[in-house]
C-alpha cells in the first residue's frame, strides 16, 4: 500500500538521525485494555501507566504488571528503579523493574491529583511536584527520603532535567523556571504563552508545549529566553513531548498522532499517523512509542514493525 506523505517524511527524518531503515518504518498497534497513558522507556520495552497499575510492554505484548492505586503523570527510570507518582495517596512508588516489585513508598505530596505532571531524575535525585501552592520535593534515592523542598510558582506541575538544571513549568503563571540543584532555588524564569504544559530538555534547548496556543517554544538554557516558536496546530491539549536523534518529537491531539520538528530551523519535518486523542510519546534510537488511551492502544513505530492495515 502506498505510504501517506506524512509518514514518508517521517521516514526520512528518522534516517537522518541514524534511526532504522526509513524504507521499512511502520506502526505496530498493540491493544492495551484499560487506560494506557504515560510512558517510560526501559531498554527495548516500555512502562505505561494504566488504571490501578503500571505495565511493562514490548512490541510482542505485556511483560509485567505492578499494582499502584492511581498512577499518574510521566514516570522516570533512574538508579535502577521505576519512579511513579500515585495520585490517590499523594506519594511516590519506587519499583524494581527487573522483579516488578514495589521497593518503597515515599510520602511526598502530589501537586496535581488530576494527574498531569512529571517525575524526573537529575543531580543524583528524584524530583516530584509536591504541592499546588508551589513546591517541588527532592528525594534522595539512597535513603528514599525527601531531602529538600523547592519553592516555585503556584501551579507548577511540569518538570524536566537537563543542562545541569531542573526546569519547571507553571501553567497558571505561564512561567518556565530554572532551578539550580546546588541551591534548590529558582535562579531565573521566563514568561510563556497560553497554558504551557509538558516540556523536554535536550537538542540544544528546553522545549515547552504552549498548549493553548498550539505552539512549541524553544528556550535557550543559557539565557533562559525564548529563542523561537513553531506553530503546530490550533491546540496541543493534552499531548506530550520528547527529544532525541536530532529531533523534537511532539505527541498531538488533533490532525495527526505526532510530529517531528527540526530543532534548528523549527520546521515541521513530519506529521505521522491519524488523530488518536490524548496520549504520550517517548523516543528511542530504534523507534517511537506512543499511547492513545481513549483507543486503548500502544503503538510502536519502527523498521521492524508490521503495518496494521
Amino acid at each position: 500500500m502506498k505510504k501517506p506523505i506524512g509518514l514518508m517524511l517521517l521516514l526520512g527524518a528518522l534516517c537522518a538521525a541514524d534511526a532504522p531503515d526509513p524504507a521499512a518504518l511502520n506502526e505496530k498497534v498493540i491493544s492495551v485494555p484499560g487506560f494506557a497513558d504515560f510512558l517510560a522507556v526501559d531498554g527495548s520495552t516500555v512502562w505505561a501507566t494504566n488504571a490501578g497499575r503500571v505495565e511493562q510492554w514490548s512490541a510482542e505484548g505485556k511483560q509485567a504488571s505492578v499494582t499502584v492505586p492511581k498512577p499518574c503523570g510521566a514516570m522516570t527510570i533512574a538508579f535502577g528503579a521505576l519512579w511513579v507518582a500515585n495520585c490517590k495517596d499523594g506519594n511516590l512508588y519506587r519499583i524494581d523493574p527487573k522483579t516488578s516489585t514495589v521497593q518503597a513508598i515515599i510520602t511526598t505530596g502530589i501537586a496535581n491529583p488530576a494527574g498531569e505532571l512529571n517525575v524526573v531524575s537529575g543531580a543524583g535525585s528524584i524530583w516530584v511536584p509536591s504541592d499546588k501552592s508551589g513546591k517541588i520535593a527532592r528525594i534522595d534515592p539512597a535513603t528514599n527520603t525527601v531531602t529538600a523542598t523547592v519553592s516555585v510558582d503556584p501551579g507548577t506541575f511540569y518538570l524536566a532535567f537537563g543542562f545541569d538544571g531542573l526546569w519547571a513549568v507553571s501553567s497558571d503563571q505561564q512561567s518556565l523556571q530554572h532551578v539550580d540543584p546546588q541551591t534548590n532555588a529558582v535562579v531565573k524564569k521566563v514568561k510563556l504563552g497560553k497554558q504551557p504544559g509538558f516540556l523536554a530538555a535536550g537538542e540544544g534547548a528546553v522545549w515547552v508545549q504552549e498548549q493553548g496556543d498550539g505552539t512549541v517554544a524553544r528556550v535557550d538554557p543559557a539565557t533562559v529566553t525564548v529563542s523561537g516558536r513553531v506553530q503546530v496546530g490550533k491546540t496541543l491539549i493534552y499531548g506530550d513531548i520528547d527529544v532525541g536523534g536530532g529531533k523534537v518529537w511532539l505527541r498531538t491531539t488533533e490532525e495527526q498522532t505526532f510530529v517531528a520538528i527540526d530543532p534548528t530551523s523549527l520546521k515541521i519535518l513530519a506529521r505521522a499517523g491519524k488523530p488518536s486523542g490524548s496520549g504520550a510519546l517517548r523516543y528511542t534510537p530504534d523507534g517511537i512509542w506512543t499511547t492513545a488511551h481513549d483507543l486503548h492502544s500502544l503503538s510502536w513505530w519502527s523498521a521492524a514493525s508490521k503495518p496494521t492495515h
